[in-house]
């Protein structure tokens, strides 16, 4: 009995496995991976089971939460929308540092890769990455999934919607550019325009 308790109330980090969705369902702070039915860490804090809410329930799976610690601040979590600066941008993926989830400032060092393919809705395969960032860009994305390396603390990103993309970039002459379409921006300074993947102002 001791064991099961000590399994209830182990830590667990945003990404590790909590058991598969045929024998748990999420609660608070998991969520399910439906391309394999397993059930995932959404948060960093304690793994609890909650039993069935009733012994006539249909549904016998316990639940599985994950009580947070307030301390850690906000984590990304799939769906919701971050704020990200450009690290590094190669021909397949751009990399990220993840700043704000939501509205709320990040805590802890969380990393994300936008793929070629989760740039835009359309055209993917002519996705030119370094056409769309470029390293010190501030990015508005949608978080994906988290990144199935082993690495808890990174997260797949998306711009393929109208609203996600570029929201402020700086322009090889040192100006905070102006975006003047969704795959232009222009510097203030020289009046030179410079491609990129734009989020749609006003979004």
């Amino acid at each position: 009995m001791q064991e099961k308790v000590a399994a209830e109330e182990e830590m667990v980090t945003p990404g590790e496995i909590l058991g598969k969705a045929s024998q748990l369902k999420a609660g608070r702070g998991a969520y399910i991976a439906p391309y394999n039915n397993t059930v995932y860490a959404a948060l960093t804090g304690r793994r609890s089971l909650l039993p069935p809410s009733s012994p006539e329930s249909p549904d016998q799976r316990p639940t599985v939460e994950v009580i947070g610690h307030k301390a850690h601040g906000p984590v990304p979590e799939p769906g919701c929308v971050i704020i990200a600066r450009v690290t590094k941008v190669t021909a397949r993926m751009a990399s990220a540092d993840i700043m704000c989830v939501g509205s709320k400032a990040v805590r802890e060092k969380f990393s994300g890769i936008i793929r070629q393919q989760d740039v835009r809705a359309t055209e993917i395969d002519k996705v030119d990455m370094h056409t769309s960032f470029r390293p010190g860009d501030i990015v508005k994305a949608s978080v994906v999934s988290f990144l199935s390396l082993g690495d808890a603390r990174a997260y797949y990103l998306s711009t393929a919607q109208n609203e996600l993309g570029v929201v402020s970039a700086e322009s090889m002459a040192g100006g905070t550019m102006v975006p003047i379409s969704w795959t232009e921006m222009q510097c203030p300074l020289t009046g030179q325009i410079e491609q990129r993947k734009v989020a749609k102002v006003g979004a």
